[in-house]
């Protein structure tokens, strides 16, 4: 009797003990959670695609910088210690060079805006090698169209406004775009720089002072994470204002012209998933988005007193009424 009920109990606790350890992914972000919501319902259904819920048969640990970029090596050297099956990088290449910086052995998958070679994340898009791969959005490939863009919505503009982040990674180069997408243009164009939410009413103050005719606001995960601060600024100064996403548009900008960031991160999702169903991230190519939106806010526009071109509302992927 006693070596049956011992055989009994001993079933259910060895199935138990043999039962496999549930696979834990390290999200680490540049941005905040409250703000990035609809980002990662994107990355849950990016691994939804590939067998992975979270709660179920995957646990997600999250790392918030929220806008302290000096905070993300030590938030990816935590995720690194606990030995995570992948690590999400969101938040731009700020993100993804910590991550890169923590390990060389954890697989990394990445969004960013930047080149992922030159920032020395990949050895190629096509076959990256090493541990990391993920989506890049070349995001400074597109600064001529956004000028381009102003300039249909405020014709004979003098002086165009660009706002850049001075303590990203890619301050240098994304001055360096702007101002090669200015000269081939003939566009006169004056850079500001805002680093931290204290810095940007100075920096509206000054562009102000300076009479700009319109805004671009170049790409950060900063500025992403402050949108309505920034679309509140334009919207006192009264000076049309073009984004990179569409958020802030939905948040009351007048327009923005990119790649889908929803879409990217529902990749880097399925990405993660794949590589914890035994793919390789060397072997997976880095990918680039295929479809750019235009997004045109015609409320802003009537309170800043414009009539948005037709032809311009014809082509554009979304207008909001």
């Amino acid at each position: 009797m006693g070596t049956l009920a011992g055989g009994l109990l001993a079933a259910p606790l060895a199935a138990h003990a043999q039962q496999p350890a549930m696979p834990v992914i390290g999200f680490l972000s540049s941005r905040s959670s409250d703000e990035s919501t609809a980002l990662m319902a994107a990355v849950r259904r990016g691994l939804g695609e590939t067998g992975y819920v979270e709660g179920k048969n995957l646990t997600i640990e999250y790392r918030w910088a929220e806008g302290r970029y000096d905070r993300l090596a030590a938030l990816a050297s935590d995720l690194a210690s606990r030995k995570v099956a992948v690590i999400v990088a969101g938040g731009g290449a700020v993100s993804a060079n910590a991550a890169k910086g923590a390990t060389s052995d954890i697989p990394i998958v990445f969004v960013s805006g930047a080149d992922p070679v030159k920032y020395g994340l990949v050895t190629s898009l096509g076959r990256p090698g090493g541990n990391a791969t993920g989506v890049t959005m070349f995001v400074g490939e597109l600064s001529l169209k956004r000028l381009e863009l102003l300039r249909e919505l405020v014709p004979h503009v003098g002086l165009i406004g660009v706002l850049i982040n001075h303590k990203s990674l890619e301050a240098d180069a994304q001055s360096k775009n702007m101002q090669a997408a200015a000269n081939s243009l003939r566009q006169k164009i004056r850079i500001v720089n805002a680093g931290s939410e204290d810095e940007f009413d100075p920096a509206f103050a000054r562009l102000s002072q300076s009479r700009v005719g319109a805004l671009l606001i170049d790409n950060d995960p900063f500025y992403d994470s402050k949108r309505d601060k920034l679309v509140a600024l334009a919207a006192s100064y009264k000076i049309p204002t073009i984004y990179v996403w569409r958020d802030s548009v939905v948040a009351g900008g007048l327009v923005s012209y990119g790649a889908s960031l929803v879409d990217s991160y529902r990749q880097v999702g399925n990405y993660a998933g794949k590589i914890l169903n035994g793919a390789k991230p060397g072997d997976l190519p880095v990918l680039q988005p295929t479809k750019f939106e235009l997004v045109i806010n015609l409320k802003t526009a009537k309170a800043l007193g414009l009539t948005i071109p037709q032809p311009l509302l014809l082509r554009a992927d979304e207008v909001i009424r």
